[in-house]
């Protein structure tokens, strides 16, 4: 399933969830507790529901309904758990990359939980769920920050390490699973962010390389090539998007002013050194701070040598993730920390 699925999915069992607690109506969630295999997976996965059995979301594409949809029935009530295996056929039905088992937590959501989850995943803001791993305490967090905060772990310094630690993960940009002890305290930990969308401002060969780059990250694209409503997009930023200005027109330093004063996103721009520098006096010129200044990534990309435009997208996005992921961009071998995120 790619990622514009995965984030429709999600967005409708958060508009369920958030209906069924307007409602009144009770609910519960089953989750990914723990799994091998499947090769690479969403996190985050999520399936809910109600009582009179009414459904939203999924985990492991449906794989696993045996198993998940009466630990879901009871869910609404009381917690538990389930163990599953998916055989490497019907995975590879479902668009999972092989066979797999996972154990499954299944929990009540009370209402407020459940209005605050549900708002968040339906409006497309950052929100996360952490429970004990046993199923017996939520809480929720959601909102610019993570800032909405429902229900309790059982102890306060549980609930603040837990919330720091989701607030971590959120700003990290990607959505994830953790399970692991805070405190003494088994706690699985789901985190979801909005969809990072990359606005490329300026078009030819590179921009046309990046959105296709974009596409292989299930990263959404818009691209501009006026300054009005490339500016307009630019309002639009939160935390995860990304800013890459093709264009060296001087009139399109509006899009940096607006990007490096609110503070949002990656802003990163192309262009010679000489560019650069000559873009950087003007937007110290239009009031631009050095501590604003220094947001700016310019010239953008990693120093791959890129020399074709699809080298240039993979340089550009490759620092992206670097940033995000507070890593060097250094080869692996080079490095003794840990592979991956």
């Amino acid at each position: 399933m790619g990622k514009t699925d995965e984030t429709r999915q999600r967005r409708q069992a958060g508009e369920a969830l958030r209906r069924w607690a307007a409602q009144g109506r009770s609910s519960g969630v089953v989750r990914v507790l723990e799994r091998h295999g499947f090769g690479t997976v969403a996190t985050g996965q999520l399936l809910a529901g109600t009582a009179d059995g009414e459904r939203a979301g999924s985990v492991f594409e449906g794989t696993m309904d045996t198993v998940a949809l009466p630990l879901l029935d009871s869910a609404v009530t009381m917690p538990g758990t389930a163990k599953g295996h998916v055989t490497e056929p019907d995975a590879l039905a479902a668009g999972l990359a092989c066979s797999g088992g996972a154990q499954l937590l299944g929990h009540p959501l009370p209402l407020p939980a459940a209005a605050t989850l549900g708002t968040s995943l339906a409006e497309g803001e950052p929100c996360a769920l952490a429970s004990t791993a046993d199923g017996s305490a939520v809480l929720v967090a959601g909102g610019t920050g993570l800032t909405q905060v429902v229900g309790t772990l059982g102890a306060p310094e549980v609930d603040q390490m837990v919330l720091s630690r989701m607030r971590q993960l959120a700003r990290i940009g990607a959505t994830a699973t953790e399970q692991g002890e805070v405190a003494g305290t088994s706690v699985l930990v789901d985190v979801w962010v909005p969809v990072t969308t990359m606005l490329i401002v300026g078009g030819g060969a590179i921009g046309t390389a990046l959105s296709a780059q974009c596409e292989l990250l299930g990263w959404a694209v818009r691209t501009e090539t006026e300054l009005e409503p490339a500016v307009a997009g630019a309002k639009e930023f939160t935390a995860v998007d990304v800013l890459a200005l093709l264009d060296h027109g001087p009139a399109f330093d509006a899009v940096l002013v607006e990007l490096l004063r609110s503070g949002r996103g990656f802003c990163g721009a192309l262009g010679s050194r000489h560019t650069q520098e000559v873009r950087r006096r003007r937007l110290r010129a239009a009031g631009i701070t050095e501590e604003e200044l220094a947001r700016l990534h310019g010239p953008m990309g990693l120093d791959l040598g890129a020399s074709t435009p699809a080298e240039t997208a993979v340089s550009l996005v490759a620092e992206v993730i670097a940033v995000r992921r507070g890593r060097s961009g250094g080869p692996l071998a080079a490095a003794a920390g840990r592979i991956g995120g």
